[in-house]
């Protein structure tokens, strides 16, 4: 199968980004963090048993714990323990789960389920992780996210060799999301985006902000080696067609919220075709034509 994201790589990432730690640089995840929170506190349910997928620096973990709806949350680090705060309960990798199946009421993931291979194989992971009833929600990376960036380094790099490697990884769709959630079995399934627009002072302002966040590209296949010349050029052509007025440069984040359900027999379900009791013309309050006749103007 295609793997297109060199997992050791991301470890490296994550690694140097929590030992150097900048403050700051969690502001995506502070933002779904406070989403999550918002979306539990919506739900009827009570959830038993909760666990924070991959989470690091304890933001997600700390929302479960405060939301009044898990009675109790575990926490578990990706690759490696966050050394700043209390040891998580389990150090996993979010691409192979070690949980039973039907053991966990809730499931959430914050900004990491972007970077597995297998995403559709992860989805049903933790699909059967979840006893019935059991409620997953996700927040990951969309397609749209650092499309400036993107622009900008294939630009500068067919301007300079002819050629196009990539440089900023794949994300995934909103309406794919809706498929993958249903194909991994997920009753209910719900996705949805929202758009993050951040400003910085250069190009190299941005890339910093992601390496502190671990969030610079681990692809399998990189192509050329990136040069000075590259990057130079690259953050030229950024300013030039990604900035505002006062000479700052634009930076898309779109973060995709999904949701679905364990399938169980108390949940909705949609109505039998030919079961409704009630026409459309009815529901309308108009009169119903046979197939082939034109309505008249009265």
């Amino acid at each position: 199968m295609y793997a297109p994201f060199d997992r050791h790589l991301l470890t490296l990432h994550r690694s140097r980004a929590l030992a150097r730690r900048t403050q700051g640089a969690d502001f995506l995840l502070r933002l779904v963090a406070e989403d999550i929170a918002d979306r539990l506190a919506v739900t009827t349910h009570s959830f038993a048993l909760g666990l924070d997928l991959g989470g690091h620096s304890g933001l997600v973990h700390a929302a479960l714990r405060a939301s009044g709806r898990v009675e109790r949350a575990l926490r578990a680090d990706l690759f490696m323990p966050d050394p700043d705060i209390e040891a998580p309960d389990l150090v996993i990798d979010d691409a192979i789960l070690p949980f039973a199946n039907a053991s966990l009421d809730l499931v959430v993931s914050a900004l990491s389920l972007h970077w597995v291979n297998d995403l559709p194989g992860t989805l049903i992971q933790i699909r059967r992780a979840l006893k019935p009833d059991g409620l997953f929600l996700g927040a990951l990376a969309g397609g749209d996210t650092l499309w400036e960036l993107r622009d900008a380094l294939l630009s500068a790099e067919a301007e300079l060799t002819g050629g196009a490697s990539p440089r900023v990884s794949p994300f995934a769709d909103t309406r794919e999301m809706g498929g993958l959630l249903q194909r991994a079995g997920f009753a209910l399934p719900v996705a949805d985006q929202d758009r993050l627009t951040v400003r910085y002072d250069t190009m190299f302002d941005l890339m910093r902000d992601l390496r502190a966040m671990g969030a610079t590209a681990a692809l399998s296949e990189r192509g050329a080696p990136a040069t000075r010349t590259l990057f130079m050029r690259a953050a030229e052509i950024y300013a030039e067609r990604h900035s505002d007025e006062d000479g700052r440069i634009r930076a898309t984040f779109q973060i995709l919220s999904v949701s679905g359900w364990a399938p169980h027999e108390s949940q909705q379900k949609p109505l039998r075709p030919g079961s409704a009791r009630q026409s459309l013309a009815e529901a309308l309050g108009t009169s119903e034509l046979p197939t082939g006749d034109k309505p008249t103007r009265g």
